[in-house]
This record gives C-alpha cells, structure tokens and sequence, in this order.
C-alpha cells in the first residue's frame, strides 16, 4: 500500500485528535471526582455505611454540628476520624469537623477539659458531649444525647423487689438501663419508704414489677402522681398488683388473672407461654417496627371505657392465643367457658388532656421479662424498650429508632473452615509453587 503526503497529514491529524480527545477525557474525569463522589458499599453487612439509627438520628438534627479532634499528628488517628465524619457528612452536609493539636494549643485543651489524645468534643447549639472511641455507636449514640433538650430522670420505684436498673441479676434490667443512659436518660431508684415524695423533675416513673405488697401511703404517694399528670410506665407480671389496685382503677385498666398461651409461639420456642409477636398495631411506638419481640409469662390486659383516657393496643397477640386460668402443667389445652379466648392484649397506651400541661402518657405492659437481663437481647425486645420509654417521655422525634449501630464485623469460622485456609494457603499452595518450581528448573536442565 503506497503512503501519500495526503495521507500521511490525515494519519497524523487522526492521532493528534485522538491524543486531544484522550486528554479532554482524562481532565473531565478528574474534575468529575473532584466535584461528585459515587461510592458502592459491596460488605455483606455494609459495615462501611451509616446504619438505620444513625440515619434516624441525622433526620432529627435541623442545626449545624461543630465537631472538634484534639488528635495529635503523630498518634495517626486523623484518618480514622475524618473518615468516620465524611460517613455522616454524605447525609448532613453541615458537620463541620476541626482537628486541634493537643501538642501545640494546651490552653484549648484545659479549657474544654479533654483528658486524652484522639477525644472528640461535639457542638450542637447550646448543648455539647464528648467521645474517647472513634466509632459509629458512640458517634451516634452522642448525637443522640445532643439532639435531646434538658434532662431526663426515670425515677424506678424500689423497696417490693422490683426490677432494677443498678443490678445485673438475671430478673434486673441493667442492659436496659444502660441503653437508656448512653441515650440521654438518667435513671435512680425511688424508695418511697425512705423518700415519700416522688420528684418533681422526673420524665417518668418506672413501676417494674413488684413482688411484695406496696404500703397504704406508698401507694397514695403514686396516686399523687399520677393525678397531677406524671408519665407512668407499668410493666406488669402475672400473679397480683401487690396493692396498685387504685393505680389499675384510676387508670381504667383491668388485669385478667392467669397466664397467656400461644401454641403456635410453642412450635417455636418449646414453651406455650413464651408469646412471640411479629405483627405490631398501627401505633407511634412501633410502626417501623420489623423484628419480632418475645415476652415470657405474660398478663392479659383489658381497657375499660373512660372519659379521661384515650387508649390504644400496641401490642396484642394471634387469635390462637389464650388466657390459661389454670395450672401450667401436664397438656395445656384450651377450656371454653373457663379460659378466655385471643386475642388478647399485651401492651395499651394511655393518653389524656391536662390544663396548662403537656400531654399524660401512661404505658402497660402485661410483662416485664422481657426486658429483663435474660431476655432483652431476644429479637426486637431492647429495640421495643428504648421505643416505648421515648414515647413514655414525649421524645416523639426518637421513637422507633433502632439500638444498634455497629455491624457485626467479625468473622467466625467453622473449624472445617479454618482447617481448609490452613491446608490451601498454608501448605498447598506453597507446595504447589515449589513443586512447579523444581518442575521447570529441570526441564531446562535437560536441554
């Protein structure tokens, strides 16, 4: 093929547009990336994106965040941190993050009372929270605290063998106790034996489950309470109001006597009175819910028509279940005319008007295991919890957010698993390379 000088114009010509165009395409691609991100998180468990609470919490803070690193340069934890903010600031564009060098600004330190290297000090209006531990859940358990105006008391009644939020026996509710603190709340226990009179700053009173008789003045000192408009949440077991008959009156709330059964949660749990809810009512405290929550050795409840109080079932159990009046033992089986038929209530929210006060929320719970130590972790339970103590304080903006916030970023292997990365990776492969290694090296001899 002959080459004309034409020819060889339109050659060179060709290239030289191909070498613009290539070059256009390269600045176009790196004024792209500068100016818009597109990242895919392919983790199984998209550990390296904001978890649902997270996210949660970020709809419910309209102002700006001021962020402050005192992270030196030499602990390296810089990275760690930018990092972990530029996960939140994809969402809320108004977090502002500083790093200051403990090293080179002392006063600032003192002055806001850091302890340690890589400790982050959070701004959000008036209000203000630090963290030591470079995570999402304490990030955001911290904004969480932020995002909450003034404090919260969540006065436990003591003193008849409630459950408690100081101790860590497996009938106590520590795991839930502690929750609620990294969320803002405070908790104390209240005996009224000591301390007649119930403070005027508590959010809410938590009746968890009394076993003994309560005295006359004590239960008048919660009547008291109550009628004046404080926020009550009654987690109730079966076998007896131990003397809060006026509370279940006033309230308009009935207890039915006996235990509920479900033989359908039995098929999966092995035990009929341990009832497992998987479809929740229409209702602020769980309306996103998803998981499934269990509550051992239940009580029915029934709401009687008041003027006074709005009421709504959040939780209820299958046509299937039943109120066992009898003994717990030998085949249990429906008896029509002695046991009463489900559904039956197991969560009923209580709601009325005061003048000149905010709204009176009371929470029934015809259960209280399942918040206790042994059973919290199960399903949904912790989640329900936390849920139903927002709605109880009138924290609207945090109900139904979910607890946890870090993924599982382990990695468990069976040891049939581990076994066979030792035999492949360890061993074989090696082998395998040294044995075709030799295998060359010897027929290149041979030649």
């Amino acid at each position: 093929m002959l080459v004309s000088k034409k020819s060889r114009q339109q050659l060179r010509f060709a290239n030289i547009v191909f070498v613009v165009l290539f070059l256009a395409a390269i600045g176009l691609l790196q004024w792209l990336s500068r100016d818009y991100h597109l990242e895919f998180d392919w983790t199984q468990n998209n550990r390296h994106s904001l978890s649902e609470a997270s996210l949660a919490i970020l709809n419910t803070l309209d102002k700006p965040i001021t962020i402050h690193a005192y992270a030196s340069v030499r602990a390296g934890q810089r990275k760690e941190i930018s990092d972990l903010i530029d996960r939140y600031r994809r969402y809320k564009p108004n977090i502002e993050l500083e790093f200051i060098d403990p090293d080179k600004e002392p006063e600032k330190v003192r002055q806001n009372n850091i302890q340690i290297d890589g400790e982050i000090l959070l701004r959000y209006g008036d209000a203000r929270e630090t963290i030591t531990e470079i995570t999402e859940e304490s990030l955001t358990n911290a904004l969480t605290r932020l995002g909450h105006r003034g404090e919260r008391w969540l006065v436990f009644l003591g003193g008849h063998g409630e459950r408690s939020p100081d101790s860590q026996r497996n009938f106590d509710v520590s795991t839930w106790a502690n929750q609620l603190s990294k969320r803002g709340f405070n908790t104390r226990v209240l005996q009224l034996a000591e301390t007649p009179q119930i403070p005027q700053n508590t959010t809410a009173l938590v009746i968890a489950s009394p076993r003994t008789n309560l005295l006359e003045g004590e239960v008048n000192t919660i009547m008291e309470f109550a009628e004046a408009g404080g926020n009550i949440l009654w987690l109730a077991d079966p076998g007896g109001l131990h003397g809060l008959e006026p509370l279940a009156e006033f309230l308009g709330i009935e207890f039915y006597k006996g235990t509920i059964i479900d033989p359908l949660s039995q098929t999966l749990t092995g035990s009929a009175s341990l009832i497992l809810v998987a479809n929740y009512n229409n209702h602020d405290i769980v309306k996103s819910f998803r998981n499934m929550t269990m509550f051992p050795n239940a009580a029915g409840l029934q709401f009687n028509e008041s003027a006074d109080w709005k009421h709504a079932v959040f939780l209820d159990t299958r046509e299937s279940a039943w109120i066992e009046t009898g003994k717990l033992e030998g085949d249990i089986a429906f008896e029509k005319g002695k046991d009463i038929a489900g559904p039956i209530n197991l969560g009923l929210t209580l709601t009325r008007e005061i003048e000149s006060k905010a709204e009176q929320r009371v929470v029934v719970v015809g259960d209280g295991d399942f918040l206790s130590d042994t059973f919290v972790g199960n399903g949904g339970n912790i989640d329900l919890g936390l849920s139903i103590m927002n709605w109880v304080s009138r924290d609207d903006d945090y109900v139904s957010i979910p607890v946890r916030t870090a993924v599982d970023q382990g990695l468990n292997l069976s040891s049939t698993a581990q076994a066979s990365i030792v035999g492949i990776f360890l061993l074989g492969l090696p082998i395998t390379l040294i044995a075709a290694g030799v295998f060359i090296w010897l027929k290149r001899r041979k030649r």
